[in-house]
């Protein structure tokens, strides 16, 4: 069996960018995560201490995106590292970050970096 944890679009305000500008006015940030975990224990056990809290979770890409990156590469980055030391038990996942309005002439919709691990 295959199973995971998902927080979908979260919303945040961050100050990352290349350019100056970018790190002091900031930008509208959206982020999306899996993380495969083996939830077969919390399925049948009702209990939280058997699988990932996912409001954990959340404080620690909350945590992450709350520090300035000149690259928006760097932030998947911190991210993923951070899952990987606080949850040794996390299997894989897919992290998606979006710069909602990027600075770039031109209609764009978001920029996006995605990674899988």
């Amino acid at each position: 069996m295959k199973t995971s944890i998902e927080l979908n679009r979260i919303r945040f305000f961050s100050y990352h960018g290349v350019a100056e500008q970018e790190r002091r006015v900031g930008n509208d940030y959206e982020v999306s995560l899996r993380v495969d975990y083996p939830l077969e224990r919390a399925m049948e056990s009702d209990s939280l201490c058997d699988t990932l809290d996912y409001a954990a979770l959340y404080a620690l890409v909350s945590a992450e995106m709350s520090v300035p990156s000149q690259l928006l590469e760097h932030a998947p980055g911190r991210i993923w590292r951070a899952i990987s030391r606080r949850f040794p038990c996390v299997a894989g996942g897919r992290l998606r970050i979006a710069k909602l309005t990027p600075p770039i002439p031109g209609e764009i919709g978001e920029a996006v970096v995605t990674v899988e691990w």
